[in-house]
């Protein structure tokens, strides 16, 4: 994908990034430095590679180097709930933080493999999720030595576990020079703001100021999908908020999320998702309540 450079702002007197964040970025971005991104609160849409996904609170989220990635957040929220608006750790290191040497050591052999693996993007998941809450929040506030410390505890964890699954499907993406990033970010912000409505290719490439053709060509580079895919994973991940809300039919969703023929909703539903509608919502609804009632016993 081609994406625009981003320069992470680097901390005085220290060998990395680690920041609270109350809002996100609106580009479509990467950098060469190694990302893990904690949510604590917030809803919304990622765009992390070639992938489109919900997230939500708790979610741990580690990228590597040069891995395009955007945070959407859901616009429909109650201001009187108390977790309104969005808020992250992130921290963001280079490979060779430590050194150019730290890599050679044979005590530091899984963390090559790690980087390797966090090239495609990496959700961590279950206990090692759990393990990594706290180190990741005393890190936020540690200093000196023991901020150095609580990176390398962190680091330990996510070369170890098996608790993940991978982001992407590819390791490699494009890079991009501005021009061509603002035309990426026109064609997304669009696509986020009107994918309830009808959104012919004419239009969308009229956008953009190319011919139909040739925005056909340039977002399947971009993005190594057609728009009518990315458009289509964009309202099922919309229409997956929704069933999760359990507050309208299946009916009221479809035509909510731009599909207007319900046979239409449930085809490409079960193509990105890999099952129905109703039964996305029935394993989410039964994952929650083993988790309140795990929550409740302990």
């Amino acid at each position: 994908m081609k994406l625009h450079f981003h320069k992470v702002p680097l901390q005085l007197e220290s060998s990395f990034s680690i920041r609270h964040d109350t809002s996100f970025g609106s580009l479509w971005h990467y950098h060469p430095e190694l990302e893990l991104h904690y949510l604590i609160r917030g809803e919304g849409v990622r765009f992390i590679g070639d992938n489109i996904s919900n997230f939500s609170p708790g979610e741990i989220i580690f990228m590597g180097e040069n891995l395009p990635h955007k945070w959407h957040c859901q616009e429909e929220v109650d201001p009187s709930d108390q977790g309104y608006g969005v808020e992250a750790i992130v921290l963001h290191f280079s490979p060779n933080f430590m050194g150019s040497d730290m890599l050679q050591l044979p005590e530091a052999r899984l963390l090559p493999l790690l980087f390797e693996k966090a090239k495609r993007g990496m959700v961590i998941t279950d206990e090692t999720r759990e393990k990594l809450i706290p180190l990741i929040k005393a890190a936020s506030k540690a200093e000196n030595l023991d901020r150095l410390i609580s990176l390398l505890s962190i680091l330990k964890i996510l070369s170890e576990t098996k608790d993940y699954y991978q982001i992407t499907r590819e390791q490699s993406f494009y890079q991009s020079d501005k021009y061509e990033t603002e035309r990426l970010n026109v064609v997304c912000s669009y696509t986020m703001a009107n994918y309830s409505q009808p959104i012919t290719l004419e239009h969308i490439a009229a956008i953009t100021n190319l011919t139909t053709t040739s925005f056909c060509r340039y977002f399947k580079l971009m993005t190594n999908k057609t728009y009518y895919d990315f458009l289509t994973e964009i309202r099922i991940s919309h229409a997956c908020r929704f069933l999760i809300e359990d507050k309208m039919s299946i009916d009221q969703i479809a035509d909510k999320c731009g599909f207007y023929n319900i046979s239409n909703f449930y085809r490409q539903f079960k193509k990105v998702m890999g099952v129905t509608p109703l039964t996305y919502k029935r394993e989410y609804l039964m994952t929650e309540n083993f988790s309140e009632s795990l929550y409740s016993f302990a």
